[in-house]
Parts: structure tokens; sequence; C-alpha cells
């Protein structure tokens, strides 16, 4: 059973726009067509539309792009808690593909479950549904529950 965490307090006031800011000059999102719906502390919510060039040789979008979309909707939602000075890598993930990823449109949410001072954990659920509209008529396609590590003071990683 999923229970998520009970308001959770971000140590930066300006999270929200330093996850903006990051998120902007993510080249793999960008190359997905993705873009940021919600960013609230603890929670991000990354959607996409379907596109065919994204897909695998039966028309779904691709599992790797599913996992990518879910990592980064997870990452985030732990970098919404974290200290303005650090960065966050994933260092482990499972991913459940529960149905084909058809679209139109589909979200993908990062909730933290557990927020710590070195790891992280966070679950992340991709929906579906015929409009842009968050949930919408929507059906769940995967969920991911990830593991993430904070990073500060290490040359080349920081938010």
């Amino acid at each position: 059973m999923h229970l998520p965490m009970s308001e959770p307090t971000p140590a930066d006031p300006g999270f929200a726009d330093r996850v903006r800011a990051s998120f902007a000059r993510q080249a793999a999102m960008a190359t997905l067509g993705a873009q940021l719906e919600a960013v609230e502390p603890g929670r991000v919510v990354i959607g996409m539309a379907y596109r065919s060039e994204l897909t695998q040789q039966h028309g779904f979008i691709h599992a790797g792009i599913v996992a990518t979309a879910l990592d980064s909707a997870c990452g985030y939602a732990a970098s919404t808690l974290m200290p303005a000075d650090a960065a966050v890598l994933t260092i482990e993930f499972k991913v459940n593909l529960l149905a084909p990823a058809l679209g139109p449109w589909l979200h993908f949410e990062g909730l933290v479950t557990k927020a710590g001072r070195t790891i992280t954990v966070a679950d992340g659920r991709a929906w579906q549904s015929a409009s842009g509209a968050e949930r919408s008529g929507a059906k769940l396609v995967a969920t991911m529950t990830a593991t993430i590590m904070t990073v500060t003071g290490r040359e080349g990683v920081k938010h």
C-alpha cells in the first residue's frame, strides 16, 4: 500500500523555479516533447503527447521511453525537497509495465515516499488519457519505485 508523505517541507523556498530551470536544460525531455505539468513539494508531473517516433514495433510508446519519463518525474519530485545547492541522481529503479502506452496523452507522476538526507525513495505512476488534462479519464499504464541519491560538491553535477 502506498502512503504518501504528509505535507513535505522543501529545504529551498525557490524549489519550483529551480526545478523548472533544470527541466528546461534537460535535452532528453525536450527530445520526447515532455513538459512539466505540476511542481509541488514532493510531487512532479510530466506530460507528453503520443508520437509515432517514440514507439516500438507494435505502435506502443516504447518501455524505455516510459521508464525515462518516470525516472525524470521521480528525480524531480525528490529534487523539490533538496537544498538549493544539491542535485539528485537515480541509483536504482524498478518499473512495472501494466498496459500498452498508447496515449494520446501520457502523464508521469513522481511522488516522494521517503525523503532522506542522502537517499530518497520516490514512487512513479504513468497514466494515459484521451485529453491533455491530467488523469482525465486516465488509465494506469506503468509504475516505478526509484531510489535517488543527493549529490553536493561534486564537479559536473549541480542543479
